[in-house]
Parts: C-alpha cells; structure tokens; sequence
C-alpha cells in the first residue's frame, strides 16, 4: 500500500529559513530507517511558493489561468513529501510517528494520505 507523507510548509518554509544541522541528522536518519525498512519510494522537499504557480480552471471548458506564487497561508501548502511503501494503514501511521517535526521549530505538520494503485 502506497501512503504520501505530506510536509505542510510554514512561515519558515516559505522564507527559505533551512532547519538546524541538528534537524538535519535527526531527518537524515529517519530516511535511513525508512531506507534500510524497504519502504521508502522517494523523498523530496519542495522549494517556496514564491518560486511555483498555480493553474486553475475557474470555468468549466475554459482556459486555465496562471497564478504567480507566493501564495498565502503557508499551513496550507506543501513543503515536501516522502512516499512510504508498507502492508497496511497502520504501518505507514507507525512510520509518520516516528518523524522528527518536519519543519524543526515546533511549527511541523504532517498529513498521511493513501495513494490510488490503478
């Protein structure tokens, strides 16, 4: 079973402000784990909004329209993501647990959601 880890992004993340060196190894071995576990299918974070865009289709049929980030209220946007690979719901909430706050100034939030296998 698939599951998307989702990192919310956060007021630090959008300002590109990088986490300690000491978030980065508690990060860095959790991926090892998830590594050495056979589970992890990619891990990758996410530049700011102010570098993205957002193409919507406000009319049904109609042309898209481009929108130039950065986007407001960070908590809704993502900052990064890991794709887990385990046998069950509970598994990939085990894994999600075990994360270090993902953003590493106690703003992190993680959503845990189930991949479609077609």
């Amino acid at each position: 079973m698939l599951f998307m880890l989702i990192v919310k992004a956060s007021t630090n993340s959008e300002t590109g402000n990088r986490p300690n060196p000491e978030f980065n190894a508690a990060m860095d071995r959790y991926n090892d784990e998830l590594v050495k576990a056979g589970v992890r299918v990619m891990a990758k974070g996410l530049h700011p909004s102010s570098n993205g865009m957002r193409i919507s289709y406000p009319e049904p049929g109609g042309e898209p329209v481009v929108t130039e980030g950065p986007f407001s209220e960070p908590n809704n946007l993502v900052a990064g993501f890991i794709l887990i690979d385990v046998k069950s719901k509970e598994e990939a909430v085990e894994w999600a647990m075990r994360m270090p706050d993902p953003q590493g100034y106690g703003e992190g939030q993680i959503e845990l959601r189930q991949v479609f296998e077609f």
